[in-house]
């Protein structure tokens, strides 16, 4: 699922690699997107190469190539503490739905149930994190204090860090983090990432663990931590 902008973007750019061949320049973006800045193509344009819909051709200027588009458009024919993850394994069957929650009768006592409150990557909307899709069980020991939920890791920014594609993410939800911690971050009141947090005086930089990502730096006032990643479960 993409914000409006990224969509837009996105068949901005396929529409006008198909017609000349090129990529249009960030001017041309901003002004057919009727946006203020250069800043906010930039970050669209990262938040599509993240989730995987564009790439960037190295050595080449204004070089972007299409990877995909969503399915309706192609319907119609248009770190200073490293993080050591705590994974489980499980036979979840990658692809299908996770099983229903089953009676509290039958619940392992060394588990806790949690919500699946949908993908996290760069450039999730929002409205993916607040709904519930589907629960999982986590296993107890895995789990801190508070309110807990789960979203399933979406890209490889995070690859380094031991977080791939697919991965079941244990959010420990909080307001704040340590600088280092890997955090579901909110940008902007409309996106949502899994990243390493970083402070730096009035700064705060959101770092990916791939280097084919760069750093994104942003004011204080435009990211709000939603949750301290605590474990991963993993899917085969």
């Amino acid at each position: 699922m993409l914000t409006k902008k990224q969509r837009e973007l996105l068949i901005f750019i396929s529409d006008r690699i198909k017609e000349t061949g090129v990529s249009p320049s960030f001017d041309e973006m901003k002004e057919a997107l009727d946006l203020k800045s250069k800043s906010g193509i930039h970050r669209l344009i990262t938040a599509l190469e993240e989730r995987g819909f564009i790439r960037r051709l190295p050595h080449r200027a204004r070089a972007l190539e299409v990877l995909r588009l969503p399915e309706a458009a192609s319907a119609r024919g248009g770190a200073d503490r490293a993080f050591a993850p705590s994974v489980v394994q499980g036979r979840f069957g990658k692809g299908k739905r996770l099983p229903a929650r089953r009676p509290a009768a039958a619940e392992d006592p060394g588990s806790l149930e949690l919500p699946i409150l949908g993908r996290i990557a760069a450039g999730t909307p929002i409205e993916a994190i607040q709904h519930e899709v589907d629960r999982a069980a986590a296993p107890r020991a895995m789990l801190r204090g508070g309110e807990h939920f789960i979203l399933e890791v979406q890209g490889d920014s995070m690859i380094e860090a031991g977080i791939f594609d697919g991965d079941l993410a244990v959010i420990q939800r909080c307001s704040d983090a340590q600088s280092g911690d890997i955090v579901v971050a909110l940008v902007d009141d409309e996106e949502a990432t899994l990243k390493r947090i970083r402070k730096k005086g009035n700064s705060i930089a959101l770092e990916a663990a791939n280097p084919a990502y760069e750093t994104r730096i942003y004011g204080p006032d435009r990211v709000a931590v939603q949750g301290r990643l605590v474990g991963l479960m993993r899917r085969y």
